[in-house]
């Protein structure tokens, strides 16, 4: 579904992406794994059309190299940014709502989807977003993209300064998409959670994709995990 090319990224003069190349198929969750800096959230946002880049991203088919975000987002791929970007004056259900695609009819998804993988939303259904805990800002944020019914979500450090029950539970919630034929690209900084969940592993430093396989591949290649993953 997703096919990217000699992918190159800047921020102003400086070149972040080497040309990148990978692929993203239907119902496939691949994990992007590296260190901070190595280019991950780049790519995610080079996708979206939120940076300056050079190559070839193909969607379905369809070239979709320097759209702009709303753009990138109505052909049906769908990002949950890494600092979650809730509107925290409105409440639960408004963001939901915010996220939906048209009226919602004919989607994959609905409120009582949302509130079925996360009953702590239903709680919090009238609550400003903005007085709830990280975990629950984060659940908001992946159900309000999902409202949109993408075909592809791309999920960045989604599991970052979460308690480990909630960890789970968004696991559980991408391995739900998966069964559902929803692509996930998946950028994490936990090995646990990518090496169990994801079909596929990709592994970025210094701006290029340095290992693309299995999660066993990559347990059983030690420098690897030493060179590019390991503190």
């Amino acid at each position: 579904m997703l096919e990217i090319s000699n992918l190159h990224a800047y921020y102003g003069k400086s070149h972040v992406l080497h040309g990148v190349n990978m692929q993203v198929g239907q119902g496939e969750i691949v994990a992007l794994l590296g260190r901070n800096g190595s280019g991950r959230s780049t790519t995610a946002k080079a996708i979206m059309g939120l940076v300056d880049c050079q190559g070839s991203i193909v969607w379905k088919g369809q070239d979709i190299t320097g759209k702009k975000p709303f753009e990138v987002a109505h052909l049906g791929i769908g990002y949950v940014p890494e600092n979650r970007d809730i509107f925290p004056k409105l409440t639960v259900h408004q963001n939901l709502l915010l996220g939906q695609k048209g009226s919602g009819k004919g989607s994959r998804w609905g409120f009582d989807d949302m509130y079925a993988m996360f009953p702590r939303l239903k709680e919090r259904e009238h609550t400003e977003a903005g007085v709830m805990s990280g975990g629950e800002q984060q659940m908001l944020t992946l159900c309000r993209t999902l409202m949109g019914d993408p075909d592809l979500i791309i999920i960045d450090e989604p599991t970052e300064g979460l308690a480990p029950k909630i960890v789970e539970l968004v696991a559980q919630y991408l391995q739900t998409l998966k069964a559902k034929g929803v692509s996930v690209l998946l950028i994490e900084q936990k090995l646990t959670i990518a090496m169990a969940i994801s079909d596929r592993v990709q592994v970025m430093g210094h701006g290029s994709i340095v290992f693309q396989g299995t999660p066993e591949a990559l347990r059983a290649d030690s420098y690897t995990r030493k060179e590019w993953l390991e503190v």
